[in-house]
């Protein structure tokens, strides 16, 4: 098998992580336990894309609007459309990131690092510039890890025994069901 039948073959498990961090970060306000980090604040945007189909009869919805009017895409989901994409706030202590996340291929577009301190005095100094520059990979870098590890919290419950009631819980919530699995 080579790479590109495995990542066919795979493409589902960016989609179906993407919908369980959606529901992660509805089912306790926003917060996210990562265990090593703590609470990470997970909030889906205004803009989301489903996927439902395959070769002809394929098509795309856009879902945009405040969070709250997010409803129209857990419809899609209902309907056994796939979440392709979302625009995603990631927040960890006093930073926030704002990035786009494409499921199929776990791609990372139009991310948003949180602003760093920028003083007229320091656009002139080499040494303050690199020093932007580093905090500026760092945040990148941070970002990154807090995504490696909702995944890696993902990939835990999904590979577990746990899996089962999880998914069912997953369900209630995409049918608007009461969680009474808990």
């Amino acid at each position: 098998m080579d790479l590109v039948d495995i990542i066919a073959e795979k493409y589902f498990l960016g989609q179906e992580f993407l919908t369980w961090l959606w529901y992660k970060s509805e089912e306790r306000g926003g917060a996210v336990d990562l265990p090593g980090m703590g609470d990470v604040l997970v909030v889906f945007e205004k803009h989301m894309l489903l996927e439902y189909g395959d070769g002809d009869s394929f098509e795309k919805v856009i879902c945009q609007g405040l969070q709250a009017e997010l409803k129209e895409a857990r419809t899609g989901l209902r309907m056994g459309k796939k979440l392709e994409q979302a625009r995603i706030m990631l927040g960890r202590g006093d930073y926030e990131w704002n990035l786009t996340v494409k499921a199929g291929r776990f791609e990372f577009r139009s991310v948003k690092t949180p602003k760093t301190v920028d003083t007229a005095a320091e656009q002139d100094d080499p040494a303050a510039v690199e020093g932007r520059i580093l905090d500026k990979i760092g945040l990148y870098e941070e970002v990154l890890n807090i995504v490696d590890e909702l995944f890696r919290l993902y990939l835990e419950v999904r590979l577990s025994a746990a899996w089962e009631e999880e998914l069912g819980r997953l369900r209630d919530w995409i049918a608007g069901r009461p969680e009474d699995r808990r």
